[in-house]
């Protein structure tokens, strides 16, 4: 047993997973991280944390990827105080162009996942009733997102899930939140968006009313007090991060 806070990062080699991290080990956390390159479990570690790895657990759709993660975490440190997950994949293009199998890959990417995380997250935080899950979505599920319809409805479907989930385990001390994201400057993005040609980015920038893009290191702190303790009385809420665009 720890008397350290034990925080998981599903994804910790990708988006926000890194620098989140980075900002709860700073905090006085213990992690348990999905999949983290070796260099940031030793940079994490040289700041006193105590990590456990484990691998192999990044698509979080697959049955049992989720269920791992949290008992490697339950073995380790007896308890999880916190888990936030990222999930989904950017799949654009128009509804009319779209096909039936387009959509499920979505919904399991978008649904299937962040479902899976809570199913598992939530067992031992019943248990020691209390504990905070953040999960990741995408602000484009507060909006009409022309371009990207089917990546949108499946991302409002996992925050509305993520309000429902909310309300159940409210009696449990159990707090459930999402945030949903756009415009922020990761690979994946600037790939999908094109925003790695410059006239690209410049088009994409004009969109949002703060100009530009968000980065990794101040939405790791944005999310922070979501899962790190000091805020305990939200739950059921989403919120967007896309500078001022939702």
């Amino acid at each position: 047993m720890t008397e350290r806070r034990v925080a998981l990062v599903a994804g910790a080699g990708f988006y926000v997973g890194p620098d989140l991290a980075r900002v709860l080990a700073a905090r006085g956390h213990d992690l348990v991280l999905g999949d983290p390159p070796a260099d940031l479990v030793a940079e994490l570690e040289s700041q006193g944390a105590a990590v456990e790895v484990v691998t192999g657990v990044r698509d979080l759709a697959v049955p049992g990827a989720a269920q791992r993660l949290v008992e490697a975490g339950v073995a380790r440190f007896g308890r999880i105080d916190s888990a936030t997950a990222f999930t989904g994949l950017i799949v654009t293009g128009r509804f009319t162009n779209s096909s039936v199998d387009d959509y499920r890959s979505v919904i399991e990417g978008c649904m299937i996942a962040p479902y899976e995380f809570l199913k598992a997250a939530l067992v031992p935080m019943i248990e020691q009733q209390g504990g905070q899950v953040l999960v990741i979505t995408s602000a484009s599920a507060a909006r009409a997102t022309p371009g990207a319809p089917l990546y949108s409805s499946a991302r409002a479907g996992a925050t509305h899930l993520v309000r429902n989930v909310a309300h159940e385990v409210a009696r449990h001390g159990i707090q459930v939140n999402a945030v949903g994201t756009n415009f922020m400057d990761f690979p994946e993005f600037r790939r999908a968006s094109g925003a790695d040609d410059p006239a690209v980015r410049a088009k994409l920038e004009a969109q949002v009313p703060l100009g530009r893009l968000g980065t990794m290191e101040e939405f790791a702190h944005f999310c922070a007090p979501y899962v790190d303790g000091t805020s305990r009385f939200t739950t059921g809420q989403f919120t967007a991060y896309a500078g001022g665009w939702a």
